[in-house]
């Protein structure tokens, strides 16, 4: 901006800053009038008070226009009150200079009344006021509550002993009343601003100007009973300066959020005071009522109505919190026994309704439903996609249940229905219907999404013991008919039960297995097929159970890798291969070990620390261990994997692709993965002793493959002299299996390696 526009823009006023400016001109005139007591003080007031309250009106009005709709009828409300303040003053100074000394008339009692409402009307408009007709319902009480409280107590610190009070004209009493108007609406104001964000700044201004008219109207009250107060007064200062407060308040912006919708943050609960404020001042009233009593034991008039109207008061809004409070109970019962997403019933519900049919001893069956990938369908879709579908899902079931049982979300996408009492239709016929319900629909087939879902179902009898025995029963139902294909459904029998508990059992004992030392490895030789020389050793786990004996790893590897338990597993076994190892070297220093490890350890980043930590633990070299990978753990490998297999041959060690040719056998993947070795599976060995001639053909293929990646081969599964005598023929250079020895100890696989000088 140059120096000419700075100046040109110096010069030009603003319009808004213009009439504050005038209005404070105002205000100030008039205090040094009625300060100085200067002639005409009684007219400089009432003008003084017209012009500020006008002013305030038509600031209020023009703010109106500008800010946002939810904000209009907050100060269009302040305008009117302001406009109303203004004509109430002018009918005042009209009155009074008729020939009134102090003209409380009807008129001017109703105007300055309606001021009262209009005003109060604006307070609970406020963005911070509550939405609900009950909870603004609730403020005003609040307000009313407080203000009639202070009566009595006004009365006896300000009022009492004051026998001049001209109380029997009804208009007078209610000029005194106007005190109590203040702080009922100061009163709201409080309640309103609420805890729940920062206060806006035109409510504090609001509330300075409801103070200084608090403390105007109690010293006017008191100047009135006394006979002490006279038109032009300096109190009369007062009133036009919580006006000029109210018009200044319009010159601060609207809140940040003011888009008239709830504010998305949780609102914290009410600090205490907040919850007390209409109740702490009725024990003052109490004590000043007591007070107030005049020798004949009588209490004075206005003191008397004022607590009857308290209690009134007191009494409807304790109707409302007790209103309100059985609304709350019916919205926490609500939010505690349904489902917020579906609509149906919840997991505490429905287990409480399970609990009351046993109790009742009616017949009681349970369909436990889980939908088969669903999670596949976030994964892909979103979990907003996710919930639609879940939703109509839930509507879909809840048709095919037709009130013959009581379905209920458990939670995510495992729903169950509870079928008790006399039973028209049998559960099974009740998981057919549901399963038809959840055949592909048209909108289903356009998104790809194909729900399906797999039900177990378990009828309360003798062997249950409680509720959760039948939910049990009902789970391994379930997951039997996931493992029957699922989109089936499966009814709990005797043999499913025992298999499922023995199966729990046996994880439980798993867990328990390396800790207390029950693994032991035992290593199945890898020898030279054209000297017969033992080169390496496979190491196998097993398992010495305490009950059941030695177990193989088909018994307990699957539900190791499926719970978890592979990882220690893994572990234990890699740490003490190598210390074998290590042992053995000292007999054949060439002899190195080979360990199986899971396709869950695979994809851990930890894994090069356990393999390294391993060797060096044992003092040995890494070239001398080999980590066998099966086929789907490389296949599913992401590039993390890929490059953590890299990381492991740069350090010396060995990999080998196990089990070839029962995987996906791509031959893209051979480029990626830095093998160093492949394992023909025995499927394709054990068919090279019969007259096969497309075993050969497939052998032969694996070799020449390997070799053109330069990569060892060691035929598995070599059983018989025959087998032995074809895979050295087609070019395999190691071999394993029983016609070389079976997985022994250390003391048989010690006998089987050659001595140093050998």
């Amino acid at each position: 901006m140059s120096h000419q526009d700075g100046k040109q823009a110096a010069g030009t006023l603003n319009p808004a800053s213009v009439s504050v400016a005038a209005a404070a001109a105002v205000v100030s005139v008039e205090a040094f009038w009625l300060v100085v007591a200067l002639p005409g003080a009684a007219l400089v007031s009432d003008l003084g008070g017209m012009l500020v309250a006008g002013w305030a009106a038509v600031a209020c009005a023009g703010v109106a226009r500008r800010h946002p709709a939810p904000l209009r009828r907050f100060w269009t409300l302040l305008a009117a009150t302001m406009a109303l303040a203004a004509l109430g003053r002018a009918i005042w100074t009209a009155q009074r200079l008729g020939g009134g000394d102090l003209p409380h008339t009807p008129l001017v009692g109703a105007v300055f009344v309606a001021g009262i409402l209009t005003g109060t009307a604006a307070l609970l408009s406020s963005p911070s006021a509550p939405r609900t007709a009950v909870g603004q319902a609730r403020t005003l009480l609040d307000g009313v509550i407080v203000a009639l409280a202070l009566v009595p107590i006004g009365w006896v610190l300000v009022f009492r002993g004051v026998a001049a009070a001209q109380l029997a004209d009804p208009a007078r009493t209610l000029g005194l009343l106007y005190p109590m108007f203040d702080l009922m609406q100061l009163t709201i104001l409080v309640a309103v601003s609420g805890p729940a964000r920062s206060v806006w700044r035109p409510m504090s201004v609001l509330a300075a100007s409801l103070s200084i008219r608090v403390v105007a109207d109690v010293w006017y009250v008191s100047l009135v009973a006394r006979g002490d107060y006279a038109a032009g007064h300096p109190i009369d200062l007062c009133w036009p300066l919580s006006y000029l407060l109210i018009g200044l308040a319009t010159r601060h912006p609207p809140p940040p959020v003011c888009d008239g919708t709830d504010d998305t943050a949780e609102a914290p609960p009410p600090p205490w005071w907040r919850v007390a404020l209409p109740y702490l001042p009725v024990g003052g009233a109490i004590i000043a009522v007591v007070l107030a009593r005049r020798p004949t034991g009588q209490s004075p008039q206005l003191v008397f109505v004022t607590m009857m109207v308290l209690l009134a008061a007191l009494a409807l809004r304790q109707g409302l919190a007790a209103n309100e409070n059985l609304r709350l109970v019916a919205r926490l019962r609500k939010l505690a026994y349904g489902d917020q997403l579906t609509g149906l019933p919840n997991r505490l519900s429905f287990n409480r309704r399970l609990r009351l049919a046993l109790r009742d001893g009616r017949p009681v069956a349970v369909l436990l439903l889980d939908l088969d990938g669903f999670k596949q369908v976030n994964d892909r879709f979103g979990h907003a996609t996710g919930d639609t579908l879940l939703t109509g899902l839930a509507a879909r079931m809840r048709a095919a249940v037709d009130g013959d049982g009581t379905i209920v979300r458990l939670g995510g996408d495992e729903f169950a229905v509870l079928v008790d009492g006399d039973r028209p239709v049998p559960p099974e016929r009740l998981a057919e219907r549901l399963l038809d319900a959840l055949q592909p629909s048209d909108s289903d087939d356009d998104v790809g999404v194909h729900p399906s879902a797999s039900i177990g179902i378990a009828e309360y009898g003798p062997q249950h013991a409680s509720h959760t025995d039948l939910l049990r029963d009902a789970d391994i139902a379930m997951y039997a008919a996931k493992a029957a294909g699922k989109s089936a459904y499966r009814t709990c029998t005797p043999a499913l039960r025992e298999s499922a508990v023995s199966r729990a059992e046996l994880i439980a004992d798993l867990r328990r297995a390396v800790d207390e030392g029950q693994l032991h490895l035992e290593f199945q030789p890898i020898v030279d097929l054209a000297t017969g020389a033992v080169r390496s050793a496979e190491a196998l786990v097993r398992w010495r159970h305490p009950r059941l004996g030695m177990l193989p790893p088909a018994r307990f590897l699957p539900l190791a890798e499926e719970t978890g338990l592979i990882l220690p597993i893994d572990r234990w076994v890699i740490h003490e291969a190598c210390r074998a190892a290590a042992t053995w070297r000292g007999r054949a220093p060439e002899a190195t070990v080979a360990v199986n490890i899971a396709a869950a350890h695979l994809r851990r980043p930890d894994l090069i620390a356990t393999v390294t930590a391993a060797t060096s633990a044992a003092g040995l070299v890494p070239r001398a261990l080999t980590l066998e990978l099966t086929e789907s753990a490389l296949i599913e490998g992401t590039d993390a994997v890929l490059e953590r297999l890299h990381q492991l041959r740069e350090l010396g060690i060995r990999i080998a692709i196990d089990d070839f040719g029962t995987g996906y056998s791509s031959l893209s993947y051979l480029h990626r993965i830095p093998a160093t070795e492949l394992k023909i599976d025995r499927s394709f060995v054990a068919r090279l002793g019969t007259d096969d001639d497309r075993a050969y053909a497939t052998v032969e293929m694996v070799t020449r493959l390997a070799g053109a990646f330069d990569l060892a081969v060691v035929a598995e599964g070599v059983e018989t002299e025959r087998q032995h005598r074809a895979v050295a023929a087609i070019g395999c250079v190691y071999g394993q299996g029983y016609r070389f020895g079976r997985p022994g100890g250390l003391v048989q696989l010690h006998d089987a390696l050659p001595p140093v000088a050998r």
